[in-house]
């Protein structure tokens, strides 16, 4: 009989986590995946290619091209432009005096 009990609490316990990364709030259905895919190929993917090396490189450009005619940004893809965060980079060697300031101090 206790093995049994333990036996259970070992299973419930190894099935929690698979509980947990259950993902039920967002399901595609198969019209929503079809449009999709209609969407790219207008935008210039062939998923009839096969086995092609530049798979990842095609798919993102097409995915570009249908967020930016919708005006909107996708997760991941292709960017561009720059950041306005931070400092402005250094375009030139730190001359001897610049060196004298980082490691003595400024005067």
């Amino acid at each position: 009989m206790r093995s049994t009990v333990i036996a259970t609490a070992a299973a419930l316990a190894l099935s929690l986590p698979v509980a947990a990364f259950s993902q039920t709030d967002s399901t595609v259905t198969r019209a929503q995946v079809r449009a999709e895919l209609q969407q790219l190929e207008q935008a210039g993917y062939d998923p009839s290619r096969g086995e092609d090396p530049t798979y990842p490189v095609d798919i993102q450009a097409a995915e570009a091209r249908v967020w930016s005619e919708k005006g909107t940004t996708g997760y991941g893809g292709v960017t561009s432009g720059t950041s306005g965060s931070g400092a402005r980079a250094v375009s030139r060697p730190a001359s001897t005096e610049d060196m004298k300031q980082l490691y003595f101090g400024g005067e």
